[in-house]
């Protein structure tokens, strides 16, 4: 959009001199849509493993795994996935293949896990995450191991159904997962905690070794204090700890994974501090350091990208906040900070604007953004990878 025009409408709703254009840390997106004939519907699950691209194509319950991310990069913007999870039929799209819940169903899958020879996946809506021990290699191959439910045909939230507890074992909305290679996290977003796992599980319902967010297992009522409505949970190669904090618009760090079993965040990135909880902290506009429906958060070497979805952004943090209500560095899908609205900026087009971005993903200085409002993956090249 040319910034004459853009200052003209800026005027008229804010200041002039907030709207900062900045520099942009990424080359031009590639747009991709997946498959020609059966498009992508609302993904919000993505992740790059060993060159491959997974993708949770959440509104039509699968999950699309793609064996060569720089054949997609060199597509026309639409390419058949190589495998497709979830479905027996690859144009079905019914929750749980339109069938009873199985171990080769899905039912609105959200975040993803791969070393490459793993895969983990958050199907939220079976309040369940299902493990494959070997990569999947077959269209609707069923996993190997069930966690939140004691069988694969059962799928009610906490096992029992609304209005029943929590315990070790159950899930309710888990929508976000991640390991270490060794270790596994779960955000159990609907009991208001993560679930932590010393190993990946090799056993179907199996018992989490500890809890961040609660004191017990039992325990669901929330504290300001602790992460209200968790929906993505990652850990840097240092040890940091971060969570996404959807429903009071932050994100809470930890220098120590280990601290957040006994302490608070040691940092709030989007609000001053833990009682505060206001959109864009109340604001009409957005600015560097507010938040408005955060989704997600990826570590990248020294950097945090934070999924600031509301506000139709990624945000940029050089390095990680050291105090509460840090200003974001740069930003992704917006020319400056004081710009949220959905697709505002897209009067000559929708290319370089994001409309609700869930999730992130980054290797070898490839980012991967699941532009959900967009029914899109964008792939970005870092111009400088630090």
């Amino acid at each position: 959009m040319d910034k004459t025009a853009l200052n003209v409408t800026l005027k008229k709703g804010m200041p002039e001199t907030t709207a900062k254009f900045l520099p942009a840390m990424v080359a031009d997106p590639f747009v991709f849509r997946g498959d020609a004939g059966n498009p992508l519907l609302a993904p919000r699950g993505v992740w790059l493993s060993n060159g491959r691209l997974l993708v949770s194509d959440t509104g039509q319950n699968r999950v699309f795994i793609w064996q060569d991310v720089n054949k997609i990069l060199q597509s026309n913007g639409y390419v058949i996935p190589d495998i497709i999870l979830g479905q027996t039929n690859k144009d079905a799209t019914g929750r749980n293949a339109g069938k009873t819940v199985s171990a080769g169903t899905l039912q609105y899958p959200s975040g993803l896990w791969s070393d490459g020879q793993r895969l983990i996946v958050a199907d939220a809506w079976n309040h369940r995450v299902l493990i494959w021990h070997t990569f999947p290699t077959q269209q609707g191959q069923p996993a190997d191991v069930v966690l939140g439910q004691p069988k694969f045909t059962d799928n009610q939230s906490n096992v029992h159904g609304v209005g029943h507890a929590p315990d070790v074992r159950s899930l309710n909305w888990c929508y976000g997962v991640f390991s270490d290679g060794e270790r596994l996290w779960i955000a159990d977003t609907g009991n208001r905690r993560i679930l932590y796992y010393h190993h990946i599980p090799t056993e179907n319902y199996a018992a989490a070794d500890a809890v961040i967010g609660k004191t017990s297992f039992v325990e669901r009522d929330y504290d300001y204090n602790d992460a209200i409505w968790p929906y993505a949970v990652k850990i840097s190669p240092a040890g940091h700890l971060a969570i996404t904090d959807t429903q009071y618009y932050r994100i809470l760090l930890w220098r120590h994974w280990q601290d957040a079993f006994t302490k608070k965040a040691d940092v709030i990135i989007g609000q001053p501090d833990f009682e505060t909880n206001g959109m864009n902290q109340h604001g009409l506009f957005p600015q560097a350091h507010t938040l408005s429906w955060c989704y997600d958060a990826f570590f990248y070497k020294n950097s945090l990208f934070v999924a600031d979805t509301g506000n139709s952004r990624v945000l940029y943090y050089h390095n990680l906040p050291q105090q509460n209500n840090a200003a974001a560095d740069n930003l992704i899908g917006k020319p400056h900070f004081n710009m949220g609205s959905e697709n505002a900026d897209t009067i000559f087009g929708t290319d370089r604007s994001l409309y609700w971005p869930f999730a992130i993903s980054i290797e070898n200085g490839t980012i991967a953004l699941a532009d959900t409002g967009n029914h899109r993956i964008m792939l970005y090249k870092l111009k400088k990878d630090e």
